[in-house]
């Protein structure tokens, strides 16, 4: 099943398929270890539109709710 990185709950794990945007976007979330085929875990989110924060190997990034929209993830459910 693939959903964008917002519809996960915290502690599930995926596997990123797919950035979707332009270079800039795709650039900076592969700069802090976004790349599809890396396995990530969502640690927290806030209540409404806030930061989604997530697990990349051994370290945690906080990123805005419009690029976790980009970022779409393969969840076995």
């Amino acid at each position: 099943m693939i959903i964008d990185l917002t519809q996960i709950q915290p502690g599930e794990t995926g596997i990123v398929k797919e950035i979707q945007g332009g270079r800039g976007i795709v650039r900076k979330l592969q700069s802090m270890g976004l790349r599809p085929g890396k396995k990530i875990t969502k640690v927290s989110s806030h209540f409404w539109r806030g930061p989604q924060t997530v697990e990349v190997g051994n370290i945690q990034i906080a990123v805005g709710f419009g690029m976790a929209k980009r970022i779409l993830l393969e969840v076995k459910r």
